[in-house]
């Protein structure tokens, strides 16, 4: 009878936590699905495509003002409440922004649509790490990694597919069934617990970390984008970076902060996000990187740059069924130090691609490149947590959110601003050339290595106690 109630649990932890992950995969593919309905998108408006980078613009910088108070609400009304509310929002947001007819409607659809992601995200997250077992935790991070390495390459060719066969509006639509079906379940499914503690909401943290993060995201952006100068982007980065420092004094200082900055003190926690934030970013640069190279150098196609891309994409569902049997054999500080070595040969040795390069050679390189990518997200975002004692769960899942959310802008911008340093070799020539693209892969490898270099501070036997999940589970 008692085994009978334990594998229920574990069935109903593993449904949520597959659940979450499809919430997570609906929210980020929405980030990068509408890259290639500019154009027609446009046109609808009857503005330039460059026009509508605000729209992307606002969504991300309303995930980064909202993402700090994730944690505190989610505590305070309830996570089940919380996730549910904030999947109503994007969806209703979504229909809001397919039916859009001017620009400036949609632009508020979508900072709508950045509330619901930034409570639906961090919360969906803190929902699995509540409701799984220290020694399931392998497995749930596994299943809530793939959105973030799927999404971005998904969403450029699935976006080409949705408005060359019926129109850029269906983007949005497609998301109502699947939000109204995640609504049902999680109604079904997820209890809805609260935490403890909890003060009243820190206004001024607030307003500080909101300040600080969206500072920070479209100053990266801008370097990334070129909406504006090097010198106004140092400038608001400056500035971010000093409003932040403020936050952080602030939040170490008052009774009840938004933000219990606690968990920095576990040192596998400390170091999967500061080490975890530059091999993040380097992560997030290669499906930036790589369609461009495939498109502007290798002279292809959209379509036929999405189905090299797929490559990458088969790598990371590749890699998920033997995640925890890596783990479980070799640990996580040697997994960290081997496959991160994986990792940077790949990156470095898509330096060397060039048009004459066989599609039989660029294929297992990618299919690698994904395996690794794939394996280090995994193994960075079960570390994080595994000594995180359960009433900080909810810091540290706050914490961590904003911290991917900064590395995935960091990566774009490192990628492009290293684009720009190469063109500064051939100021005669405006098209990218191969060198421009060589020298961007090397300086997104060394970000990689200098994570690499503070994985080695990990303790020898680090998160052990996870290592009694089954490989076979």
């Amino acid at each position: 009878m008692q085994g009978s109630r334990v594998s229920e649990m574990q069935s109903q932890a593993r449904m949520i936590a597959l659940l979450v992950a499809g919430a997570m995969f609906m929210e980020q593919l929405d980030g990068t699905v509408i890259a290639t309905a500019l154009p027609q998108m446009a046109s609808s408006f009857g503005v330039a495509a460059v026009d509508l980078n605000v729209g992307m613009s606002a969504y991300l910088l309303t995930l980064a003002v909202f993402i700090p108070a994730s944690g505190w609400v989610a505590d305070k009304v309830g996570a089940r409440t919380v996730f549910t509310s904030a999947i109503v929002v994007f969806t209703a947001a979504s229909v809001l922004c397919g039916s859009s007819q001017e620009l400036w409607e949609f632009i508020a659809a979508r900072v709508l649509q950045g509330v619901g992601g930034a409570m639906m995200v961090p919360t969906g997250r803190l929902i699995v790490l509540r409701n799984a077992e220290k020694h399931h935790l392998m497995r749930a991070i596994a299943y809530l990694t793939w959105p973030a390495l799927s999404a971005p390459i998904l969403g450029p060719p699935l976006g080409g597919l949705i408005t060359t066969y019926t129109s850029w509006r269906w983007i949005f639509f497609l998301n109502i069934p699947l939000g109204l079906t995640a609504v049902a379940l999680a109604l079904a499914l997820i209890p809805n617990v609260r935490g403890s503690g909890r003060g009243p909401f820190d206004w001024l943290g607030f307003s500080m970390t909101g300040l600080a993060g969206a500072g920070l995201i479209y100053s990266v952006e801008s370097m990334g984008r070129g909406h504006m100068s090097g010198t106004a982007s140092g400038l608001l980065l400056a500035s971010s970076l000093g409003t932040g420092i403020l936050s952080i004094r602030h939040m170490l200082r008052t009774k009840h902060p938004l933000i219990d900055l606690s968990p920095f003190q576990v040192p596998t926690f400390m170091i999967a996000v500061r080490g975890g934030i530059l091999f993040r970013a380097a992560i997030a640069a290669l499906p930036f990187l790589l369609p461009l190279l495939f498109q502007l150098v290798f002279r292809l196609d959209p379509f036929a740059s999405g189905l090299l891309l797929l490559a990458l994409f088969a790598g990371n569902l590749g890699m998920k069924p033997a995640t925890s049997t890596v783990l479980n054999r070799f640990g996580f500080k040697p997994t960290l130090l081997g496959n991160g070595c994986i990792a940077i040969a790949t990156i470095l040795g898509c330096s060397l691609l060039t048009p004459d390069t066989p599609k039989a050679v660029i294929v297992p390189l990618l299919f690698v490149s994904g395996l690794a990518r794939s394996m280090e997200f995994t193994t960075l975002n079960t570390l994080a947590f595994a000594d995180v004692p359960k009433p900080r769960m909810s810091g540290a899942n706050t914490l961590f959110s904003m911290v991917n959310q900064l590395g995935s802008g960091l990566g774009i911008a490192v990628g492009a601003v290293s684009l720009r340093l190469g063109a500064l070799t051939h100021p005669t020539v405006d098209a990218a050339t191969g060198r421009d693209f060589q020298i961007a892969f090397w300086v997104v490898a060394l970000l990689a290595m200098a994570a690499y270099l503070d994985f080695y501070r990990l303790a020898p036997g680090a998160a052990d106690g996870l290592r009694k999940d089954a490989a076979s589970s």
